[in-house]
């Protein structure tokens, strides 16, 4: 039993029970087949009213971000890092001028991966070579050259 405030006081009030509580959100489960239906068809409906543009631009976030996580890994995962620019390149290239008004940071963001991947890669391979080519003394540091005096 719950209460309502009213100026002459706290009322007591009873709420009646939902003969069909709602599940919680997420929970897919516990819906019906038409409850899903409607759903999905709720969904369909909001991407039809949504601009095209705005949509793909949606999923060319979706790739940066994909790329940037793979780039952002102790070590990176570079070549899913490059699968996921090279798609995120090739909706935002095949589509120049299509894309509306998020064209020109799409463009901006996907520069800056490429950027970010050839400098980690840049950066891998120098500390790969660094330690392969560590000298003769295994100790990691550039051998050093020994003169007469020493």
């Amino acid at each position: 039993m719950s209460s309502l405030w009213t100026p002459g006081g706290e009322r007591p009030v009873g709420r009646p029970e939902d003969p069909h509580p709602s599940p919680p959100p997420g929970d897919p489960e516990r819906l019906s087949d038409e409850e899903v239906s409607a759903r999905l068809e709720g969904m369909r409906q909001e991407l039809l009213e949504a601009p095209v543009e705005v949509v793909v631009a949606n999923h060319c976030y979706g790739l940066f971000e994909l790329a940037a996580v793979y780039l952002s890994q102790q070590p990176p995962l570079l070549p899913q890092a490059h699968l996921a620019i090279d798609a995120l390149g090739a909706l935002v290239d095949g589509l120049a001028g299509r894309l509306g008004d998020t064209e020109a940071s799409l463009r901006e963001g996907l520069s800056s991966l490429r950027l970010a991947y050839v400098q980690i890669d840049g950066a891998q391979r120098a500390g790969a070579e660094a330690a392969s080519g560590a000298g003769s003394n295994g100790d990691g540091e550039a051998p050093t050259t020994q003169t007469a005096e020493g």
